[in-house]
């Protein structure tokens, strides 16, 4: 499964308030979610390429803040 790189990088540039006050009283770093999305793309958006906790990090704070109306990427990631 593949994220939409456009919708990824459009929610770090112009979203990081909304990310920074999900990942707020946590426990979480903003960075190591920040790091979680650059990976992505970095890695043209394959979510198969990403660790267990890292799909954890990418299905608790990213994958909320991405458009409803995208599908594919809305579908949480399958642990094998």
């Amino acid at each position: 499964m593949v994220v939409d790189l456009k919708l990824l990088k459009n929610m770090l540039s112009k979203r990081g308030e909304e990310l920074e006050k999900s990942v707020e009283g946590t426990g979480y770093l903003l960075k190591t979610v920040m790091g979680v999305a650059t990976f992505l793309m970095d890695n043209e958006g394959d979510l198969d390429l990403l660790s267990s906790k890292q799909t954890v990090t990418y299905e608790r704070f990213i994958l909320p803040l991405l458009p409803s109306s995208s599908g594919n990427i809305r579908k949480q990631v399958r642990h094998s």
